[in-house]
């Protein structure tokens, strides 16, 4: 693959698009070339910022034209270096495309470009009383196009499902330059298959999401957050277990160990309300059926010694400051050190099993290492951070990390779990799909790709190879 964009091809997009059109400036090469992931060095040849469907179409056109490939790009946010421009690609940058229609009430729907932040367009429909329900740490900066090309999950999938499931039409742009419109604002549309489906979690291998009409949701009552102290995970899945049974409608069900805590008081400087450690907390946000039946559930968690210390927030801002203490994790880890991340999905049925053997396995494999979990375990997500120690050099580590991750993945596998639960394959899960994925389905998405990306200039080498 050339790292020097054809002369041609430059003639033609300076002689057809706007001055500002595509930039060679090193610091934005290495801005825009990269995503949270720090594994692959950035290095595209260019940066392209179209503002227009139209735009985005003609720029393909020469792309697939000069066979130039092509890395899109919206906020960056995720960590499986599905945006990582590492081989000398084009990035096309959506960020200028954040045009938000607006609401339509009678239907509850939204029109909005692909670079529209996830953030703005919950602020956007809380005017109207209404929500888009995708909701991570990484809102404030996270695309609606980048949300939907990796099926993004996030903090509410345990009441709402995954951003495929809010994502009424869609219009893409093929590799060829052809421009789809995929289901408009239709609820219903039984004319064969669901070609939309086809480019949602595709991250940008099959074609590139320019605008979405997403589906919108009342926003939801009064919601109490609670942050409860509990020994260890198996506690953790037995408080999930009463709280499945009470009178609450759970929105988020989240839990984190004392390792991340610690890693994010040491960079945020955020106060535990408890005073006393454990080795877990539980984050819920619910929705109260009955006061009274709520605070006598509660009451009964501490009788049971279910917990060993909890706190509900009084006001907005002590929810947001009990929010922050998971929110941060990501962050944080990052900043404090090293971090090797698996994002793995289970049967919320094999939670308790899975993660007994996982303990033995980081027993074994990592004695003495710092494990950082935290996870969504109201809908079977676990992130899994494997901390580089100190004194370990980064290439002796991402070795190390090399050769545990096939037993991870196959004891991920035996219990009937996924590779990757939320943050896609992009790069650094390709040699791992056929954990996840049988070799009939592989296949499968091979074909898929050949036919619609016959000159494999879109996201070359993420999620799996064609060649």
């Amino acid at each position: 693959m050339a790292d020097v964009l054809p002369e041609a091809f430059l003639r033609a997009v300076a002689d057809g698009f706007p001055a500002d059109f595509l930039t060679r400036e090193p610091s934005e090469l290495q801005e825009y070339g990269r995503d949270w992931t720090r594994v692959h060095s950035p290095a595209p040849s260019a940066v392209a910022f179209p503002r227009t469907t139209d735009e985005v179409a003609r720029l393909l056109t020469l792309c697939n034209q000069y066979r130039v490939p092509v890395v899109p790009s919206g906020g960056r946010t995720g960590l499986a270096a599905g945006a990582v421009a590492a081989r000398g690609e084009l990035v096309l940058s959506l960020q200028r495309m954040n045009r938000m229609e607006p609401v339509e009430l009678l239907g509850n729907t939204v029109r909005v470009q692909a670079g529209a932040v996830t953030e703005a367009v919950h602020r956007h429909c809380a005017e109207h009383g209404l929500t888009w329900p995708v909701d991570f740490a990484s809102k404030g900066s996270s695309q609606v196009g980048g949300n939907i090309a990796t099926n993004a999950g996030g903090v509410k999938v345990i009441r709402y499902g995954l951003t495929r499931q809010w994502v009424l039409g869609l219009q893409v742009v093929t590799a060829q330059g052809q421009v789809l419109e995929l289901n408009g604002a239709l609820e219903k549309n039984n004319t064969g298959a669901d070609l939309r489906q086809l480019f949602i979690g595709s991250e940008g291998t099959l074609g590139i999401i320019t605008e979405a009409t997403l589906k919108l949701t009342p926003l939801p009552g009064k919601q109490d957050v609670f942050l409860f102290a509990v020994p260890d995970v198996a506690a953790v899945l037995r408080l999930f277990r009463e709280a499945r049974r009470a009178p609450l409608l759970l929105s988020a069900y989240e839990f984190f160990t004392d390792k991340c805590l610690a890693r994010v008081q040491r960079h945020r400087k955020l106060r535990s309300p408890f005073d006393a450690p454990s080795g877990c907390y539980v984050l819920m946000e619910a929705e109260g059926k009955d006061a009274a039946e709520v605070e006598g559930w509660l009451g009964s968690l501490f009788e049971r010694g279910l917990v060993t210390d909890g706190t509900m927030a009084q006001s907005p801002s002590q929810a947001s400051e009990l929010w922050a203490l998971r929110e941060s994790i990501s962050e944080s880890l990052s900043a404090t050190g090293l971090p090797h991340k698996n994002d793995v999905s289970l049967p919320v049925a094999n939670l308790e099993a899975f993660c007994s053997e996982m303990d033995a396995v980081f027993g074994e494999r990592y004695p003495g290492w710092e494990i950082a979990l935290f996870g969504h375990i109201g809908d079977g997500n676990l992130h899994i951070n494997i901390m580089k120690p100190e004194a370990m050099e980064k290439a002796e580590f991402l070795a190390h990390t090399k050769k545990a991750d096939p037993t991870m993945f196959e004891l991920v596998r035996k219990h009937g779990g996924s590779i990757s639960a939320e943050h896609g394959i992009g790069l650094l899960k390709k040699d791992y799909l056929a954990f996840s994925r049988s070799p009939a389905e592989l296949e499968m998405l091979r074909t898929l790709k050949r036919a619609l990306d016959p000159n494999n200039i879109l996201n070359p080498g993420k999620i799996l190879d064609v060649c």
